[in-house]
């Protein structure tokens, strides 16, 4: 059958032209066995009414859909790959698909991973791993239901091969996976115009930009969009920032080409939680001087706006860029209450209060070495759960008087409409969580036994919390 009359497909990238991209064909793969399907997503793009037959066309073929790109396209860009700049990159293991709008009007791309072999493969097989693939579906649901802007995942099929690496027991199963993000358009797309000495196509990539998506900024014209788009730019990603912050996240790679002009989280490899807050904690084991640790995420976003900053100086004043640079300090911390609070379902107040009592909790935490999870679920609500945290695992951390002005601080900020705690998920003792143990007992079933049961229970159990929550984000 046709896609549902809500879909509606809108490909943009495509009219750029041959400097940002190159047409690749799909791998062919000898199974195309369905892992995940996101239904509720499919529903808001319109793709919901394709059948299992059409879906595997679409989604383990990459036949086109009706309406959209004809060819898939790898992506052009280059990056800062822990600091180092390497030119030699671009979509090695991946392409961007279809584009279509969503039941709010705002343009989204299909884009892969794990789909086959592209000009900057370099020396890859263009493979995804299962384990890698399961992973990425477990984290895009865990984040969204924690109020983190991330890319959805969208489909997951196995593909029957049989993969070798090096940080695996190989060999070991094979996937493609499908996302819904906002924007592929990476700091590093910006990075290789310059690399080449190309301000004209830096122009065109700033134009397409806010064509898709920032539209109130259509009214700026030359440097002043420039500057308009970055400080943008600079908003969405201090807020992102500060949502892993606040979602006690790891991502292990905030290379500058994993973060987007739109400001969302996406390619999920050597993620982590916390188990308890502590600010050296690592994600990736080849990050050995921790640049990518829990702490530094902040540092490692505004050291990748500065790259872009020095990209945009092409086309724009420095001056100007400066001074949107400066306003990563205020998006940072305006985000980071924001979402710390809501996770808490606490009411906001003054900024400046507000922070000093993040602070405080921060160090708490931090010296305490509750569980992350633990405390959000303890004292969600603020004063209305007082007898659900003296109940807790954790209430012993409760009753030393180093938690008592935390406490003070908790209570002062309570709603005294108690939101959503008469949910049944805040009936339970412990949280919903997706630490590294979990992670691997989940995948352990599925590698020995081909038992999918934990993983299917494990993305219930995160929407319950999302839906407890009410934070979730689009």
């Amino acid at each position: 059958m046709p896609p549902s009359p809500a879909y509606r497909p809108d490909p943009r990238f495509a009219a750029l032209g041959p400097e940002f991209a190159d047409p690749v064909a799909p791998a062919t793969f000898p199974k195309h066995i369905l892992r995940f399907r996101n239904d509720a997503w499919a529903a808001r793009v319109g793709l919901d009414t394709l059948d299992p037959a059409e879906w595997e066309s679409a989604f383990a073929r990459f036949e086109p859909l009706p309406g959209n790109m004809p060819r898939p396209l790898a992506m052009r860009y280059h990056g800062h790959q822990f600091r180092v700049y390497n030119p030699d990159i671009g979509d090695g293991r991946g392409f961007l698909y279809a584009q279509l709008r969503d039941d709010a009007g705002r343009l989204l791309d299909l884009a892969t991973k794990g789909s086959g072999q592209t000009p900057y493969s370099r020396f890859g097989d263009g493979r995804l791993t299962l384990k890698g693939g399961v992973r990425e579906v477990l984290a895009a649901e865990m984040l969204a239901a924690l109020g983190v802007k991330t890319s959805k995942a969208f489909a997951l099929f196995e593909t029957g091969e049989a993969l070798q690496r090096n940080d695996e027991p190989s060999p070991t199963r094979a996937a493609v996976l499908t996302r819904l993000s906002h924007s592929h358009l990476r700091f590093g797309t910006f990075q290789r115009l310059t690399y080449f000495e190309r301000p004209d196509l830096i122009r065109v990539l700033i134009d397409h930009a806010v064509e898709c998506y920032y539209p109130e900024l259509s009214d700026q014209e030359g440097e002043a969009r420039a500057a308009a788009l970055f400080e943008k730019v600079v908003e969405a990603s201090a807020r992102l920032a500060a949502s892993w912050m606040a979602a006690g996240f790891v991502h292990g790679v905030l290379n500058t080409d994993n973060m987007t002009l739109t400001g969302e989280s996406f390619d999920y490899g050597p993620w982590r939680f916390l188990p308890t807050s502590d600010p050296n904690f690592t994600a990736a084991y080849f990050d050995e001087v921790g640049l990518y640790s829990f702490g530094r995420q902040p540092e490692a976003a505004s050291w990748n706006l500065a790259q872009l900053a020095g990209c945009f100086s092409l086309v724009c004043d420095t001056p100007a860029l400066e001074r949107g640079l400066g306003f990563f300090a205020i998006h940072y911390q305006t985000g980071l209450r924001d979402k710390m609070f809501a996770r808490l379902g606490l009411t906001t107040g003054d900024l400046a209060a507000d922070m000093d009592f993040l602070r405080l909790l921060f160090g708490w935490m931090t010296e305490s070495g509750i569980g992350w999870a633990q405390f959000f679920f303890d004292w969600f609500g603020g004063a209305a759960s007082a007898a659900r945290a003296a109940q807790s695992p954790a209430a012993s951390h409760y009753d030393g008087a180093a938690f008592a002005p935390i406490r003070a601080e908790v209570e002062k900020r309570s709603d005294e409409r108690a939101p959503r705690l008469d949910h049944p998920y805040f009936a339970r003792t412990a949280p919903c969580d997706l630490l590294i143990e979990e992670l691997e007992a989940i995948w352990a079933a599925i590698a020995e036994r081909d038992d999918w049961t934990s993983f299917e229970n494990k993305i219930a159990d995160i929407r319950l919390m999302g839906a407890a929550l009410g934070i979730q984000t689009e």
